[in-house]
């Protein structure tokens, strides 16, 4: 049981970690603060299979660790960013409060469908990467209106029914998703650690993973709508 209780504890932290980035956020220290949420995503991405290898659920079954994942998701991967929006700004000032406003209610949505993963393990609308989202806007220094625009865009595809992938769990080229998804990493940690001054190469090169993401989602999507056998290989291990 001791061990279930700190797999909790460990996707609790993220919690923290999202304190930790909003008092950096609110000092302008924007670097520090996307550690922080960096960080976060490390949890993120790591809590899922130690609480399958422990077997939480069957070790604490009165403890709903999906609910406590949520609210640690939406503090980390929404809360946060739509602060940075806001206070660093990204936006331009006339819409300082209606960008991040879009992404914190159509999130709260997107959280709340009974299907925001589905049973064969996909995000149902836009997956609120919004830490990710911004960190790119802020490194890219792009004209606040094109940031708005790319920012209520994504706030409208969380109500759109597409399926995107979940990384660690969606079965269909899971291998090569996780291996392209630890050279990101690898690529993001570097940003963060050049930044400001990060190479142009460096940048661009990090963009191949979201571009696949986006891509393999949208073909399992259309495949998924049209009833067709999905004829990828499958590694289920």
């Amino acid at each position: 049981m001791a061990s279930a209780w700190l797999v909790h504890l460990y996707t609790a932290s993220g919690a923290l970690f999202a304190f930790f980035s909003l008092d950096l956020a609110i000092q302008a220290r924007y670097r520090a603060a996307f550690f922080w949420l960096a960080l976060s995503v490390v949890v993120d991405a790591t809590d899922g299979v130690l609480a399958r290898r422990v077997g939480v659920a069957a070790r604490l079954p009165w403890f709903d660790g999906d609910t406590l994942d949520n609210i640690v998701d939406y503090l980390t991967y929404v809360f946060v960013p739509a602060f940075i929006v806001w206070h660093a700004p990204l936006v331009p000032a006339g819409w300082g409060i209606v960008v991040p406003c879009a992404m914190l209610l159509s999130s709260l949505y997107g959280f709340s469908r009974e299907d925001a993963k589905t049973a064969d393990h996909f995000f149902t609308g836009f997956p609120s990467y919004w830490n990710i989202v911004v960190f790119y806007l802020y490194v890219a220094a792009w004209p606040a209106f094109v940031n708005a625009a790319v920012l209520l865009a994504l706030a409208i595809l969380v109500f759109v029914p597409v399926r995107y992938v979940y990384p660690s769990r969606t079965p269909v080229l899971r291998s090569l998703t996780i291996g392209l998804g630890i050279v990101w990493g690898v690529l993001m940690v570097m940003m963060l650690w050049l930044m400001p001054a990060i190479p142009p190469i460096v940048f661009w090169m990090s963009l191949i993973f979201p571009l696949y993401y986006a891509a393999l989602s949208l073909v399992l999507d259309q495949r998924r709508r049209n009833g067709r056998t999905m004829n990828l290989r499958i590694d289920d291990r």
